[in-house]
C-alpha cells in the first residue's frame, strides 16, 4: 500500500522512507528528556553575528550542549520535544501492558501490541515461522499467471513489489475516494540512487547488493547462491528505477494523475490479470482508476514478460522480507536490517532501544488507540482553544496581506480569498475515534500482531473507495510530532504531539509562541497557495483559478527562490535542490512573515506595545531567535546527502538563513545593513 496518495505537505524532516517525523532524529538516552524553554539562551552563539549567519547566532551551542547520540543519524531540537512525548506513551504502554481488569480494550490492545514486540527472547524463539506462508506463496508460483493474486496478497501487508496499490481523494472531483496504482518495488531511497555515477554512488550499491545476499543467507541460502540472488534483485531494481517517475517530478499533480478506465489499464499491463488482483484485495468494483505515472506500468509489462520467473520469485522474496518490520524479525534479521538502512545509508551508530522502537511501532499500528489516552494525559482544553486563536489570527493576516500584493490581479485575490476561507483547521485530535474492534492483538505474537495490524489498515483504506470523503480523519496520529496541510482536503492538520512546549508554552511571551508554533501554522497555511497547493481550489480539485498573467508572476517570484536555495551547498559539495524543495521552502518564507503579522496584530489586540525585552531582547528579536530555534542541530553526513537526494525539506541551517535572509522586518530587528548576508539587495518573496 503507497501512502504517497494522501499528497500533504508536512511541516519536519522526511527521510527516504515515507513521511518520517522526529522519531528518526530523537534522542537516544533512557533519563527523564529534557523540555525546551521559549527561548533558550543556552543554545546562542553570541560570537557569531546575526547578520551574517543567523541559524549560527541563534543555534551555534546547541550540539555542543546536545551532540548527536550514537543512536540517532541526527539530533534536533525538537527531538527533545519528541522525546518528552515519547516517555509519556512510554509510561502510558508500560502501564497498558501490565494488564489488569480495569484495561478497556483499546488498552488492552495497545498493552498486548507493546509487550510482544519488546519479548525478544519470543521473538527469536518462534524464529521465521510465520513468514512462513508467504514465503511458501512464493515457492508455489508455477508461472507469471499466478502473480496477480499473490501481489494482491502482498499489497494488503505493505509489501510493494513492483506496484503500490492505494486509494485517494480524485483530484478532479475531490469528494470521491478512487482507487490509485503507483510505481514501487525500489529497496533503495529513489531512483536516483540506482542511476547516479560515481565511487562513492557505486560503492553505497555495492553495500546494498550486500545486505540483500545477508538477509538472503540469514533466510537459509548458501554463500554463492546467496550472493548471484542479490546481483539478480539489483538488476531488477535498476530496471524498475530507469523507468520510474524523478521524485522532483513528482511533486507536480498533474505528472502523477490519469484517470484510466480498467479495461485500458488491463490493456496497458497484460501480463497481470488486473480483474483477479482487484478482487483479491477486497477492492470494491471500480470502472477508472488513476494509474499515477502510465510509463512506468509500459515498462512494468515488458520487465515482467522478459525476466524469469525464477528471478521474480528471489525479487519477491526480497521484498517480503525487506518490507517486514524489523522490530518484528529474529535480532540477526533487526541487525541486518539496522547496518545498511541505519548505520550504511544514514550514519546511524547504534541502534535504538528496542523499548523506543516499540513506542513507534505501537504508535504505527494503533495510532488513535494510543492517541486516545495520550491527549487525555498531554493535551488540556487550553492548549487547543490558543491554537485555535493562534491559527485565526494567522489565517486573518494572510486574508490582510492578500491586499498588498502588487503583482496579483484583483480577480485572482478573490479567488485566493475564496479558497483561504474554505480552509478548515483540524486541531488535536478526531472528533471521532478510529473502531480498532476488528484488529485481533495477540500476546506473544509480535509478527503476527504486526501483519493483521498492517492488513486491518489496509482493509479500511481500500474500503474508501467509491464512497464520501470523511473530511473529519487526521492523517497524523495524536501524538507525532509533526503537521500538514492537504491540498485535495484544504485543511491544516496539527497533531497534539506538536502542540506542546516549546511550540506552545503557556509560560512563554507572545513573540515567543508566535516565532515557534505561529511560524508552524503559517508554513501549514502557505503550503495551500505554495507551487504544488495553488493548482488546487477551495474545494480542493485540481483546477486553475489562476489568471495567465498571474500564474507567470507567480512563477517567476517562485523561480527566484529556486535560484536561491540551489545556491546553497551541504558538505560534500552537494547543493539544495531547490525545484524540490520549491513547496517546502515557500511555506517557510510565506509561514514566517504570516506569524510575524499575526504577533504584531495579537499585541495591538491586547494594547501591548513592542518594547518589553527579556533576555535583552525585544519582541521582534525573540520572535525569530525562537522561530530560529525550531531548527537547532545537525545531521550525520549521510543523512545529510540523503535529504538534499530526496526530501522536500531544505536542511535545518537553510530553514533559517534562507527565510530571514527575505525578510526586511528582520534585518530592522537586529540593525543589519543593506549587503550583508542576512540582508541581500535582491530578496526573494512569494508570499
Amino acid at each position: 500500500m503507497n501512502s504517497r496518495f494522501i499528497t500533504a505537505a508536512g511541516l519536519v524532516l522526511a527521510a527516504a522512507c515515507s513521511a518520517v517525523a522526529l522519531a528518526q532524529t530523537s534522542s537516544g538516552g533512557e533519563g527523564k528528556p529534557e523540555r525546551l524553554a521559549g527561548l533558550d539562551t543556552s543554545f546562542l552563539d553570541k560570537s557569531a553575528d546575526p547578520c551574517t549567519n543567523f541559524f549560527q547566532y541563534a543555534c551555534g551551542n546547541f550540539s555542543k550542549l546536545h551532540p548527536i547520540p550514537a543512536d540517532r543519524s541526527g539530533f534536533g531540537s525538537m527531538s527533545m520535544l519528541y522525546d518528552a512525548n515519547e516517555t509519556i506513551l512510554h509510561s502510558i504502554l508500560e502501564k497498558s501492558a501490565s494488564g489488569g481488569a480495569g484495561r478497556t480494550a483499546n488498552e488492552q490492545k495497545i498493552g498486548d501490541y507493546f509487550a510482544s514486540c519488546v519479548d525478544l527472547a519470543a521473538i527469536n524463539r518462534d524464529g521465521i515461522k510465520g513468514l512462513q506462508p508467504e514465503l511458501d506463496r512464493i515457492a508455489a508460483l508455477k508461472s507469471k499467471g499466478d502473480l496477480a493474486p499473490l501481489l494482491a496478497h502482498f499489497q494488503l501487508t505493505n509489501v510493494n513489489a513492483f506496484i503500490g496499490f492505494g486509494e485517494q481523494q480524485d483530484f478532479g472531483d475531490a469528494t470521491k475516494q478512487i482507487a490509485a496504482m503507483d510505481q514501487a518495488g525500489l529497496g533503495l531511497p529513489e531512483k536516483d540512487y540506482y542511476l547516479r555515477t560515481g565511487e562513492a554512488d557505486q560503492k553505497l550499491r555495492d553495500q546494498y547488493v550486500a545486505h540483500i545476499a545477508s538477509m538472503f543467507k540469514l533466510l537459509g541460502e548458501p554463500d554463492a547462491k546467496a550472493a548471484d540472488d542479490a546481483k539478480k534483485v539489483m538488476e531488477l531494481e535498476t530496471s524498475l528505477a530507469k523507468n520510474s517517475l524523478d521524485v522532483t517530478s513528482q511533486r507536480d499533480p498533474n505528472n502523477i494523475y490519469h484517470m484510466t478506465s480498467v479495461d485500458d489499464f488491463q490493456k496497458m499491463v497484460p501480463a497481470l490479470d488486473w480483474k483477479v488482483f482487484f478482487q483479491d484485495t477486497g477492492t470494491p468494483p471500480i470502472e477508472k482508476l488513476n494509474v499515477t505515472y502510465p510509463p512506468f506500468f509500459k515498462a512494468l509489462n515488458s520487465l515482467i514478460e522478459s525476466t524469469d520467473l525464477d528471478t521474480i520469485k528471489t525479487y519477491l522474496r526480497w521484498q517480503l522480507i525487506n518490507a517486514t518490520p524489523s522490530t518484528a524479525l529474529p535480532e540477526k534479521f533487526d541487525e541486518e536490517h539496522f547496518n545498511f538502512y541505519g548505520k550504511t545509508l544514514s550514519g546511524q551508530q547504534q541502534q535504538q532501544p528496542r523499548w523506543k522502537r516499540c513506542v513507534q511501532a505501537t504508535d504505527g499500528a494503533l495510532g488513535e488507540a494510543l492517541g486516545e489516552v495520550y491527549v487525555k494525559q498531554a493535551f488540556p482544553p487550553s492548549s487547543k482553544q490558543a491554537t485555535q486563536q493562534m491559527v485565526r489570527d494567522i489565517e486573518n493576516a494572510m486574508d490582510k496581506d492578500l491586499d498588498t500584493l502588487d503583482w496579483m490581479s484583483a480577480a485572482t485575490k478573490v479567488k485566493a480569498r475564496e479558497k483561504l476561507h474554505a480552509i478548515a483547521n483540524k486541531i488535536g485530535y478526531p472528533d471521532k475515534w478510529r473502531d480498532y474492534s476488528s484488529l485481533k492483538v495477540e500476546r506473544g505474537d509480535a509478527l503476527g500482531n504486526a501483519i493483521r495490524a498492517m492488513e486491518f489498515e489496509n482493509h479500511r483504506l481500500l474500503n474508501k473507495i467509491g464512497k464520501p470523503v470523511d473530511r473529519g480523519e487526521f492523517g497524523m496520529s495524536p501524538p507525532t510530532v509533526n503537521a500538514y496541510y492537504s491540498p485535495t482536503m484544504n485543511d491544516i492538520n496539527f497533531p497534539a504531539g506538536i502542540l506542546q512546549p516549546p511550540l506552545w508554552d503557556s509560560g512563554a511571551t507572545d513573540a515567543e509562541n508566535y516565532g515557534h508554533l505561529g511560524a508552524v501554522v503559517g508554513h501549514e497555511l502557505t503550503h495551500g497557495f505554495d507551487d504544488e497547493g495553488r493548482q488546487f481550489d477551495a474545494a480542493g480539485n485540481l483546477k486553475d483559478w489562476w489568471t495567465a498573467e498571474d500564474a507567470k508572476k507567480f512563477e517567476a517570484k517562485a523561480d527566484c527562490e529556486v535560484k536561491e536555495y540551489n545556491a546553497f551547498t551541504v558538505p560534500g559539495d552537494l547543493h539544495v535542490n531547490g525545484k524540490l524543495t520549491l513547496g517546502e521552502n515557500t511555506a517557510d518564507n510565506g509561514g514566517l512573515r504570516l506569524a510575524y503579522l499575526a504577533l504584531l496584530e495579537d499585541a495591538k489586540r491586547k494594547n501591548m506595545g513592542m518594547d518589553a525585552k527579556k533576555d535583552g531582547y525585544t519582541p521582534e528579536q525573540q520572535f525569530f531567535v525562537a522561530y530560529a530555534q525550531n531548527w537547532c542541530g545537525e545531521l550525520r553526513p549521510q543523512r545529510v546527502q540523503m535529504q538534499v537526494q530526496t526530501d522536500p525539506h531544505s536542511p535545518q541551517e537553510f530553514r533559517v538563513n534562507g527565510v530571514v535572509r527575505n525578510m526586511p522586518e528582520f534585518g530592522q530587528a537586529f540593525n543589519c545593513k543593506p549587503g550583508q548576508p542576512m540582508q541581500p539587495e535582491n530578496m526573494c518573496r512569494v508570499w
